[in-house]
């Protein structure tokens, strides 16, 4: 009998460790921000974010492209807007459930389906047009992540005065940057 209960035991903690979700914590010159990935909807995109900040590349990166109404960009290039060396691009995990409303993390990706790299943006607001027709597997943005705490820096960030610098067309004036990225466990 004692047996048979440590083995519940021992299988439900399992359990509770498989379900919980892994999180970022963002620490931006505006205040931090903290994303809940969703690892079993968006198993390739989760894993390719995490790499990223485990290496350190999101380390001191800007937020190069913001538009109010819609969404905030990061992940691609530093202070002098040198653009960061990427891994290989992943395969486009759009069609997975989640969809592009406020507060959602997405990949960014060029016009070609499975470019997606290091860059990736917050939704400002629902943008489930980026989401993808279904008839389409090449289509959309993947979700693969939700902001948890810290929307209000979201907000901070999506309201800053914005101009084109070079080929960035929303560009902030006053330079905002991810200064340390950090994979931490869920709290309970």
């Amino acid at each position: 009998m004692m047996t048979k209960t440590i083995s519940f035991l021992l299988a439900g903690l399992l359990a509770a460790s498989a379900a919980a979700a892994q999180t970022v914590k963002l620490q931006t010159t505006e205040g931090d921000i903290r994303i809940e990935l969703d690892a079993a909807k968006a198993p390739k995109s989760a894993a390719n974010f995490v790499q990223y900040v485990k290496a350190g590349h999101y380390n001191g990166v800007l937020f190069h492209r913001v538009i109010d109404g819609f969404m905030i960009q990061t992940g691609g290039y530093d202070a002098k807007l040198n653009q960061r060396p990427t891994k290989a691009p992943i395969p486009l995990e759009s069609h997975n459930g989640l969809s592009n409303v406020r507060g959602s993390v997405a990949m960014a990706r060029t016009d070609h389906p499975h470019s997606a790299t290091s860059q990736f943006f917050i939704n400002v607001a629902d943008n489930v047009r980026l989401d993808g027709d279904p008839g389409n597997p090449a289509s959309g943005y993947a979700v693969f992540g939700q902001v948890v705490e810290g929307m209000d820096v979201v907000d901070k960030i999506r309201a800053a005065e914005i101009a084109p610098n070079g080929i960035h067309q929303h560009f902030p004036v006053k330079p905002i940057f991810i200064t340390k990225a950090l994979v931490e466990p869920v709290k309970k």
